[in-house]
């Protein structure tokens, strides 16, 4: 794909899912994981509910910049329906594609439009803004007690 159409994909993919976030909202009853980035200004709450081994549910909510909502948006269509194990392994190759290391195609594949996002490696002042939400969620996996 030419840098000029992923540009282009990158820009849509971060304005769909900023203005009509995927996911978002609260769920009654779950833990919920808080993170924040001061540089940015970035709140996101992250809920997780699992169920026989994979997510059954997922929510965020907060404030912040475009491309932390849009990530977090993204970040929930990723892992929604994956095993705990699976979507660790996403935030894994999420937290690397976005500071430019090299994942397996695999991985990417997975990653769907999340994979996209890779490209604020350009940019390291934006990196917290775009893993905020994967962090959160790493986190609130870690705590889950079955």
């Amino acid at each position: 794909m030419s840098l000029l159409k992923l540009n282009d994909l990158y820009k849509t993919v971060i304005l769909e899912h900023a203005r009509a976030p995927h996911h978002y909202g609260q769920l009654a009853d779950v833990p919920a994981t808080t993170l924040n980035n001061p540089t940015c200004g970035d709140v996101i709450t992250v809920q997780v509910q699992v169920t026989a081994e994979k997510i059954s549910r997922i929510r965020f909510s907060g404030q912040g910049c475009t491309i932390s909502q849009a990530s977090a948006s993204v970040m929930t269509d990723v892992l929604s329906g994956q095993s705990v194990e699976q979507a660790q392994r996403l935030i894994q190759a999420f937290s690397k594609l976005v500071i430019g290391e090299k994942v397996a195609e695999q991985w990417t594949k997975q990653l769907g439009e999340a994979a996209v996002l890779g490209s604020v490696a350009e940019f390291p002042t934006r990196i917290r803004c775009a893993t905020l939400a994967w962090h959160a969620a790493a986190q609130a996996l870690g705590e889950i007690d079955e």
